[in-house]
């Protein structure tokens, strides 16, 4: 569950790429609030692209040894998403959700990089068949 700026940037940080309609952070039924129609229209038309999610790395990195954003790679190189936070080899970082199930790699100073995976909650919506 993200918290605090490093989780949720301020001004980066989209509502519904964070998981807030899943924890009941935004209603879709009342108020008005800034981002309210981006969002709104972003969860009818039920393309999100992006999402945070829980990540393993394969060995401990002490969290000082990790830029803020460091970048998310897939095998091939390609930017699959950002590290968010985390501490040893438990984090959270934003990542595209086509890349999630490959094998990605945490890059860090210069040519270093750890492995790591991602997994979806248990506790997020199972999706509906149609």
């Amino acid at each position: 569950i993200p918290e605090g700026v490093k989780d949720l940037p301020t001004g980066i940080a989209l509502p519904l790429e964070s998981n807030l309609a899943y924890m009941n952070g935004v209603s879709f039924t009342k108020g008005c609030y800034i981002g309210q129609e981006l969002t709104a229209r972003t969860h009818h038309m039920g393309v999100i692209r992006k999402r945070l999610l829980p990540v393993q790395l394969a060995v401990p990195v002490p969290s000082e040894s990790i830029p803020d954003g460091a970048e998310i790679v897939t095998e091939s190189g390609k930017s699959a998403g950002k590290y968010r936070a985390g501490s040893d080899e438990l984090g959270i970082a934003l990542l595209r959700l086509a890349n999630i199930n490959e094998p990605l790699r945490l890059k860090l100073s210069g040519d270093v990089t750890v492995n790591l995976t991602a997994s979806i909650p248990e506790w997020w919506p199972k999706p509906t068949d149609a």
